[in-house]
């Protein structure tokens, strides 16, 4: 059956196209195609003028749904977590843990595992291998030096569900960034108090991006630039940044969009309210913390930071919907997500002139 999304605006991740009308068949693009060109037997959708985007692509959020999944994983847990994140607009996204214990990693693995779902990417350890200086939220107790051993243990233990980890470059071996890469896990840096050289060695051997840009991490200092002036100065590495106006300023955000381009991409960091257990994230107006008031996670949606990022940040709408979804794909190494063209995933949003969701669809299928 062929669905045609009729009269919108259809922005493919790199162009706008005017009076076109979307094919979608067999949960990919089919085509774009002049509207006297739609087959006669289509089922057709009016987008009554709406904007037609790729779906958001979200590589760290770690809840939705009133579930902070690692505080009770389970399948119930994940599906909840994952059925809200869709109607959100993120039709990708991986499940992040916190530094924790390794029991809950394996846990994680096994449930993640034994419940595939078309937008659930794979799993992102913000953790255990960070620089204690830096170690924000994170429990202290439980930050180590990764070793070779541990780190081939636990990618035997992910069962190829381990896609994304940040760790501080300076507490890493070249083996261990080796033995990552050569799993196909993308390698981020973060939590680190590492150098220029430092950060920039990282990136000469594996680190593709760095961790929600300016926090936790070695500050952008006239002496030693640090983490932050690597990414800016690397020819390569990607950077991702929370566009909550709360994490970041937005005269720092400006300014790292003008160094990075199409470099930096966003992220929610999105946690949920817990007050029990080892990481308790407490509701605030406009951001979560512990109980001790250090800023723990956002609560934004990623259409919510496409929104801030226009009306903030000086970033026009085409780049706010790159850096929420063709960016983030291109961190990924992925082709068919990201962006609108033909056999690319049928991975849409539909937004009104004010940015607001209006409909999602996940391999062509219209989430409710």
């Amino acid at each position: 059956m062929i669905t045609a999304i009729n009269n919108a605006t259809i922005f493919t991740g790199e162009q706008v196209l005017q009076e076109q009308s979307l094919l979608i068949s067999n949960e990919r693009i089919l085509d774009i195609v002049s509207p006297d060109a739609v087959p006669a037997d289509t089922s057709v959708i009016d987008a009554s003028g709406h904007l037609i985007s790729p779906g958001f692509i979200d590589l760290q959020i770690y809840g939705a749904g009133g579930y902070l999944f690692s505080n009770e994983p389970s399948g119930a847990a994940l599906q909840a977590v994952t059925n809200a994140i869709v109607r959100s607009g993120t039709t990708t996204y991986m499940l992040t843990f916190a530094t924790n214990e390794m029991d809950i990693y394996l846990k994680s693995f096994e449930i993640v595992q034994q419940n595939p779902h078309p937008a659930l990417a794979g799993i992102h350890l913000e953790g255990p291998y960070f620089n204690p200086q830096k170690r924000g939220a994170h429990i202290e107790g439980l930050i180590r030096r990764p070793t070779a051993q541990e780190v081939n243990a636990l990618l035997g233990d992910a069962g190829g569900t381990l896609k994304m980890m940040t760790l501080a470059p300076e507490v890493t071996s070249d083996e261990v960034l080796r033995l990552l890469s050569d799993h196909g896990v993308i390698i981020s840096a973060g939590h680190s108090n590492a150098t220029f050289s430092q950060a920039m060695h990282g990136f000469a051997n594996g680190i593709r991006t760095v961790t929600h840009l300016f926090n936790a991490m070695s500050p952008l200092h006239h002496r030693d630039t640090g983490l932050p002036g690597a990414a800016f100065l690397s020819d390569h590495a990607y950077a991702s940044i929370i566009p909550d106006g709360v994490h970041v300023d937005w005269q720092a955000f400006k300014i790292a969009k003008q160094m990075m381009g199409r470099r930096l991409f966003f992220i929610t960091d999105a946690v949920q309210e817990v007050l029990q257990g080892p990481y308790m994230h407490v509701r605030k107006p406009d951001r979560y913390t512990l109980p001790d008031g250090t800023l723990s996670g956002s609560c934004i949606t990623m259409v919510e930071g496409v929104r801030n990022a226009v009306r903030y940040g000086a970033v026009t709408l085409d780049e706010a919907l790159r850096m929420a979804s063709l960016y983030p794909a291109e961190v990924m190494g992925a082709t068919d997500i990201g962006r609108i063209r033909k056999d690319a995933k049928a991975n849409l949003v539909m937004l009104n002139e004010e940015l607001e969701l209006k409909k999602v669809w996940l391999e062509g299928e219209i989430q409710e």
